[in-house]
């Protein structure tokens, strides 16, 4: 008899469609609202993802998930899980974020990460109507650490490997990181949420390694390890399987050659998913490779994703963010008619402009402009910086930059000539919130931003939040410019950007409201008061082209120290460290 081992996640919801997302304990029917799916296997796991269909536009249904006909969820006595359509005019409320750590209750570090934001977030939910709940949730990568492991999972990838041999303490393979995937969905909070709000997903580099396609001399040297391709075969197979295939629609899933092979070889789909993995590796090196970029439309808000870590194109002579191919497609998908643009790209766009002239700078070392010896040292900056966002790739930097211009400008519009009242670039990764906006040198009329959120769960080291603050400020810009030019001059872009919001640190959620042509920003961030977890906002922002300035939320807690002349400077004191 089966039983139901991670799930149910809900991924797609269109106006009349869902598809669900389970993995079972052996092989079974998978049934949702009257639709049928058999699972099919990989390593001896096995999964379905059931296409619900006929439903009507703007509905609230309640759903459960049975197995060869037994009800297997909701659990008896927890919360409904509902599928809610798009319908068209209505209003759309987006929660995002990234770099979430799982941790069991027993793990000794756990504490030290405090109140995980997805669990939080999905608490408040319980205690809300439908009504007041996200239409959806996009999570911008580091979904799993393949290469921080939680005391737990150290242990258990310990029992099998000598972690004192390459690559240490970190997954190795495809099962090692279905044990990564059942831990950070498995939390009861979590998987309801999961069950009942439609996620969009795309990785990062610690869903794979940290540096992951840094550069053509690190791909050069972890492909010459003995474990790397049996950790890249594992992690790509891996998202395929529990993130890639639920970002697309059912219409899409039925036109996907690799599904069709996966859900109808009769066997272990194992072999199939091993030799595409390897392929889709071998992107960076030139190769014509897979497209995990994607597009979803929610009424008047058209939200694209662009992978912007497997899809890098990095050789002895090139290194781009994205191929050529693939990239011709993202800008098809812009043309068209819509309110709002949403770009998710795990990695910032605009940084703190201190940080983009460092990256711009190292890149133009590494390439040799000034010889291999400071070639080599840029090299070693860029690894251990991290110095590898958008800025550190120029030309595709510039490409984004010549494509927002286009369709802020309404040059990529539809039959109805409307431009977009905003384009929004969503990214996680840098461990701080805030809200950017791009400024162009030729005329505009969307409000185009720069949005980020990071992290859900993490820790934040204090030298970082420093830096962070810093790198915002002007005089650091004016600093790091002359200090970098006495080497080579910093490379110079064609549009400018103003911070708008933050930095803001902890363990944050972001919400994005648009309704009609307006939209709408709030950063939270969790506290604990009284053993009970809440969110304070710290941020908010109205996202116009002629709108107010961001407003900087103090918590209730700080407001009623204000009122008290005695206490003022402590509430001052706690901003500055916070």
């Amino acid at each position: 008899m089966a039983d139901l081992v991670l799930g149910p996640l809900l991924r797609h919801v269109g106006a009349t469609d869902a598809t669900v997302w389970v993995e079972t304990s052996a092989p079974c029917t998978v049934q949702v609202l009257g639709n049928s799916e058999k699972t099919w296997t990989v390593a001896g796991h096995h999964y379905a993802l059931v296409s619900v269909e006929d439903l009507e536009p703007g509905s609230t249904t309640p759903y459960e998930v049975r197995l060869d006909g037994r009800e297997v969820w909701p659990h008896p006595g927890d919360d409904a899980s509902l599928i809610r359509t798009h319908s068209a005019g209505a209003r759309f409320v987006l929660a995002f974020g990234s770099c979430r750590v799982a941790t069991a209750p027993d793990d000794g570090d756990s504490s030290a990460l405090g109140t995980d934001a997805l669990v939080a977030y999905a608490q408040r939910m319980r205690a809300r109507s439908p009504e007041e709940w996200p239409d959806a949730l996009l999570l911008l990568g580091d979904q799993v650490y393949a290469d921080e492991l939680s005391p737990e999972m150290r242990r258990r990838v310990g029992e099998r490997h000598d972690l004192s041999q390459p690559p240490g303490a970190q997954v190795r393979n495809f099962e090692e990181y279905t044990w990564l995937y059942s831990q950070s969905w498995s939390e009861c909070n979590v998987r309801w949420l999961l069950s009942t709000v439609p996620t969009s997903m795309i990785f990062d580099d610690h869903d794979v390694h940290d540096d992951w396609n840094t550069s053509y001399l690190w791909r050069a040297e972890v492909e010459a390890s003995s474990w790397w391709e049996e950790r890249i075969v594992g992690a790509l197979m891996s998202y395929w399987i529990y993130q890639h295939l639920g970002n697309l629609s059912p219409k899409e899933l039925s036109e996907d050659a690799l599904y069709a092979r996966v859900r109808n070889c009769g066997g272990d789909a194992e072999p199939i998913l091993r030799a595409f993995a390897s392929d889709a590796d071998e992107e960076a090196d030139g190769a014509s490779g897979t497209r995990w970029s994607y597009r979803r439309d929610f009424g008047s808000v058209r939200m694209l994703m662009i992978d912007s870590r497997c899809g890098r194109v990095l050789t002895a002579d090139r290194r781009d963010m994205v191929s050529d191919p693939e990239f011709d497609w993202i800008e098809s998908q812009t043309e068209g008619d819509y309110d709002h643009l949403l770009i998710g790209t795990s990695l910032p766009w605009l940084l703190p402009r201190a940080m983009h002239d460092v990256e711009a700078w190292d890149e133009l070392l590494a390439s040799g402009a000034r010889g291999e010896r400071l070639g080599r040292w840029a090299e070693k900056l860029r690894r251990g910086a991290d110095l590898e966002h958008w800025s550190a790739f120029r030309d595709s930097f510039e490409r984004v930059a010549r494509l927002l211009a286009e369709v802020g400008s309404g040059r990529r519009s539809g039959p109805s000539d409307v431009t977009p009242a905003t384009v929004c670039v969503l990214s996680g990764d840098v461990h701080h919130a805030y809200a950017a906006r791009a400024h162009f040198r030729v005329p505009v009329s969307a409000a185009i931003y720069q949005l980020t959120c990071s992290p859900l769960h993490n820790h934040v080291p204090t030298a970082v939040r420093v830096a962070f603050r810093v790198a915002w400020s002007r005089a650091a810009e004016r600093c790091v410019r002359a200090v970098l030019g006495r080497v080579t001059p910093v490379p110079d872009t064609s549009i400018t950007w103003s911070k708008a919001a933050g930095p803001t640190f902890g363990n944050q959620v972001a919400t994005l409201r648009a309704e009609g042509r307006a939209a709408h920003l709030t950063i939270e961030r969790t506290v604990t008061a009284r053993g009970a977890h809440h969110f304070e906002t710290v941020a908010e922002l109205g996202l116009t082209s002629d709108g107010p300035p961001a407003v900087e939320q103090p918590s209730d807690v700080q407001r009623r120290r204000r009122r008290n002349p005695a206490t003022r400077w402590r509430a001052a004191r706690t901003v500055r460290e916070t």
